[in-house]
């Protein structure tokens, strides 16, 4: 039985801080007293979100987008010194009762120990390992991108870009019974991502036309102007990468506008509406599909946390190869 630890004195945690753009390292910080409704969370896992995280490793986040860019206990301010990330999964020691020795996903950055409020934490179901858990939030921007395309029973629906984000997508989009998938990447190692996931591969050149639906989430000009290519008259592209401070091109000549084709976008920040859900809700729906091995795909490696101010340079700079690379805390 996981009892409550003893506060007999304050507690030390140890956390990834970005120094400046493209330099990280590893500090020392006090953590708190759980107050009434709060949770002391001893981390087992974090999870480096590629895309994203590593936009604010090499401080490219535009300063018009410093505040909608702020994780929810994001310490400091952009471009640095800043705490960042989003990606963690742990246990709580202390704090509400009913809480105390359940596995939960929080919204924290890369710590070994924090205090929230209970409010933000969510309880891990069963069958869904620790390790996997690092995915929910970015299954539930996955979640987020299909309830905007909004897809059909029956839809071609082509994904492109086979990264953390692309593939969960696709993986999301694999349960809707017969429809066409297909993940796009230039890269041929993410075939095998796309079999384990149960969808289709192919290189962008390669792709099938006549789409219903194109997620795209390759963050790349070519990947856009390929995915209004393969899509069918009256055709929707959910535009699902981020550029940062990258300026891209979009063709909106030649036959667009004879095609009456559609580009929307689609943010985690926000909710489509309709849905008529909100963000626990999601994250909800997010926990549950993972209880899917199918996603165990995603997580393609580990890291001890000491190890991460080496292993974000590696990630920024495409030398370590990976879609979601865990980070294991080992206290």
């Amino acid at each position: 039985m996981i009892r409550s630890v003893s506060r007999g004195r304050p507690l030390d945690a140890r956390s990834f801080w970005l120094t400046c753009p493209g330099t990280g390292e590893i500090r020392t910080e006090r953590v708190p007293d759980p107050g009434p409704g709060d949770v002391l969370v001893r981390t087992l896992h974090s999870g480096v979100s590629r895309g994203t995280e590593t936009l604010v490793f090499q401080g490219r986040v535009p300063e018009s987008q410093w505040a909608a860019m702020r994780a929810p206990f994001q310490d400091g301010d952009f471009p640095a010194p800043v705490k960042y990330g989003y990606l963690s999964v742990g246990v709580v020691e202390a704090g509400v009762p009913e809480l105390i020795g359940r596995t939960v996903f929080c919204l924290y950055p890369h710590q070994t120990r924090y205090v929230v409020p209970a409010s933000a934490v969510t309880v891990i179901p069963d069958g869904v390992p620790a390790a996997r858990a690092v995915l929910a939030g970015t299954v539930e921007t996955a979640v987020n991108a299909v309830w905007d395309a909004a897809p059909q029973i029956g839809d071609r629906i082509t994904v492109i870009g086979g990264g953390m984000v692309g593939s969960s997508v696709a993986a999301v989009l694999a349960g809707l019974p017969a429809t066409d998938v297909e993940l796009l990447d230039v890269d041929g190692t993410r075939a095998g991502t796309a079999a384990a996931l149960d969808v289709a591969f192919a290189h962008p050149d390669d792709a099938r036309g006549d789409r219903d639906i194109v997620i795209h989430a390759s963050a790349t000009e070519a990947g856009l102007h390929r995915g209004l290519e393969l899509l069918r008259t009256e055709g929707t592209l959910v535009e699902l990468s981020w550029f940062g401070d990258r300026r891209v091109t979009v063709p909106l000549g030649e036959n667009f506008h004879s095609r009456r084709l559609t580009i929307r976008s689609s943010q985690v920040g926000g909710i489509s509406p309709g849905r008529h859900r909100d963000y626990a809700q999601r994250l909800q729906v997010a926990l549950e599909l993972l209880k899917d091995p199918r996603f165990d795909a995603l997580t393609t490696g580990h890291s001890d946390f000491e190890d991460l101010p080496a292993v974000l340079p590696a990630l920024a700079d495409g030398t370590l190869k990976a879609l979601c690379h865990v980070i294991d805390h080992l206290i």
